[in-house]
């Protein structure tokens, strides 16, 4: 990597600065990065540590259950605080990464709310970090167009959907920012270069800023997101609780602390998102060392097997008995020219989306703006005119701790279909990844992090595990290593057919041996994957 480095006060940054970077990279704006760093920075490292001390437990038997130590909170009363107009309509949202022409196009797509996504969906090479920057700058300026090789231009319309943007999560480091010669948080990073250019236009309109926070693992971690929303508004100048956020609940630990969640950002909440791919990663990972969390291929782990409906409906009783929306998962599928696929596709849609509806979802998301449609129709027809359906409290009892662990429940099997399927997606996206493409349509599915690491996890628990495929094969390493070797040289071969370049594909098969042969779970693929990149 080349590299340029420049003095601002005890900030060093790394990285070629290319054209327009100064645009984001401003001197106030790392000011503020710093201001936050220094304020909030030992916290996480104290978060990410009492992570480690929670899988310790974890590992040892003690599974998570309801905080003795916030019952209060889940007794009283008590309601989130209302968010904007421009947030109270929100049934149809996409999401997606930050280039150029996927912001313009998701803001145009029709749905309610784009969510400009720097997490899951973006692989996060210095020149996507900083360009995602400033293609939102754009954005929220109307500034921005984009004309693709073919000629076609791209603008945006009159009415586009609100703006929420999705930061890195809390674990992962920003190795191209350095203060104090050690690499700042990513989520920070994220947080601090959009907030500071937009935060008080967005403001001014009342639409903002908003986002979405993703990998919290527990209601501490809300409060330190909260106390760094306030001292955001107070150095940015605007009112408290003008900043917006919605919390996915994707890793099991924090499943257990929804209302805690709630309560931690209750000033600055807008919401909870069931992002039910990370939350089936999340309980691979916390009970790898158990083999009663054994899971079955993962299109058999579908939304409607009990552990995840209870998951499902906990997030909308939850959601509605506290005053905030609940919103829907994601709707991965990528539109084909064959129309049969599509078909079946939009049938399998249609079904969820009419599940989510019926459980009390106030919205949902979709990976394509064709899919907007599909989705808007199944909630239109339920909640009519009404921005949301928030008033409605499902009758049913609070789901218990045993639901939620019951993952015996996902009854199936594991076929040598899917066991190839997970080492063939894995393959491509990490070599996706390392090309710099965080959301990479596969098969006819968007597969971003997420997915990917469903797919490695469940090959590192059913080698740990010993699971036997559905002819009685037993699952070991020999076997893996013959299928990877299989797969890799299938893909080898349509990238050379294909004229693609396969240079990164040798290090995805490095990265993803390491990931599932290794003796101990890794905790995060984009961990060893980053290294690579930088």
């Amino acid at each position: 990597m080349s590299e340029t480095t420049t003095m601002t006060g005890n900030i060093r940054l790394k990285g070629e600065l290319k054209a327009g970077f100064e645009t984001v990279l401003t001197p106030e704006a790392l000011s503020f990065l710093a201001f936050l760093h220094d304020q909030f920075d030992t916290r996480r490292q104290t978060l990410l540590v009492q992570r480690k001390d929670r899988q310790a437990e974890i590992n040892e038997g003690h599974f998570p259950t309801c905080l003795p130590a916030t019952e209060d909170v889940r007794k009283n009363e008590w309601k989130v605080d209302p968010v904007p107009p421009c947030l109270q309509n929100r049934r149809v949202e996409i999401t997606g990464p930050v280039d150029r022409k996927m912001v313009i196009n998701a803001l145009n797509s029709g749905a309610n709310v784009y969510m400009a996504d720097f997490e899951d969906a973006t692989s996060p090479t210095w020149q996507n970090i900083i360009e995602g920057q400033m293609n939102l700058q754009d954005a929220v300026r109307k500034e921005i167009s984009y004309t693709a090789a073919d000629g076609r231009s791209y603008h945006l319309n009159d009415e586009v959907a609100v703006l929420m943007v999705r930061p890195r999560g809390w674990h992962l480091d920003e190795a191209h920012i350095l203060i104090d010669n050690k690499p700042v948080s990513a989520s920070l990073t994220d947080f601090a270069l959009f907030a500071f250019h937009n935060g008080a236009l967005l403001s001014a309109r009342e639409q903002g800023p908003f986002f979405y926070l993703p990998k919290i693992e527990s209601h501490l971690e809300a409060r330190l997101w909260n106390d760094v929303f306030n001292a955001a508004e107070d150095m940015l100048g605007l009112t408290q609780g003008t900043i917006k956020a919605t919390v996915l609940i994707e890793t099991i630990t924090a499943a257990f602390e929804m209302e805690e969640i709630l309560y931690e950002l209750r000033t600055h909440i807008a919401g909870l998102n069931a992002g039910r791919w990370d939350y089936i990663f999340s309980i691979i990972k916390k009970f790898h060392r158990h083999p009663q969390f054994m899971m079955p291929e993962r299109a058999l782990v579908t939304m409607n097997v009990p552990f995840m409906s209870a998951y499902a409906r906990q997030l909308v009783k939850v959601c509605h008995k506290r005053g905030a929306h609940a919103m829907g998962g994601m709707s991965a599928f990528i539109p084909s020219k064959n129309e049969a696929v599509n078909r079946n596709a939009y049938e399998k849609i249609r079904s969820d989306k009419e599940r989510e509806v019926m459980q009390g979802y106030d919205g949902t998301w979709v990976a394509h703006p064709k899919l907007v449609s599909v989705a808007r129709e199944i909630f239109d027809k339920v909640l009519g005119d009404q921005p949301n359906q928030k008033h409605m409290i499902p009758a049913h009892d609070d789901v218990t701790a045993a639901e939620l662990l019951d993952v015996a429940s996902a009854r199936g099997t594991i076929s040598e279909y899917g066991f190839r399927t997970n080492v063939n997606v894995a393959l491509l996206y990490l070599e996706s990844w390392l090309s710099g493409t965080g959301a990479a349509a596969l098969y006819n599915l968007m597969e971003d992090a997420a997915t990917a690491e469903i797919s490695r996890a469940q090959l590192w628990q059913w080698i740990n595990h010993r699971a036997m495929l559905e002819d009685n094969r037993t699952i070991t390493t020999a076997l893996y290593q013959e299928i990877c070797d299989e797969e890799f040289d299938k893909i080898s071969d349509e990238f050379f057919t294909a004229g693609k370049d396969a240079s990164r594909l040798q290090t995805a098969r490095l990265i993803l041996d390491k990931l599932v042969l290794s003796p101990t779970f890794e905790d995060f693929l984009t961990l060893k994957a980053y290294t690579y990149i930088q």
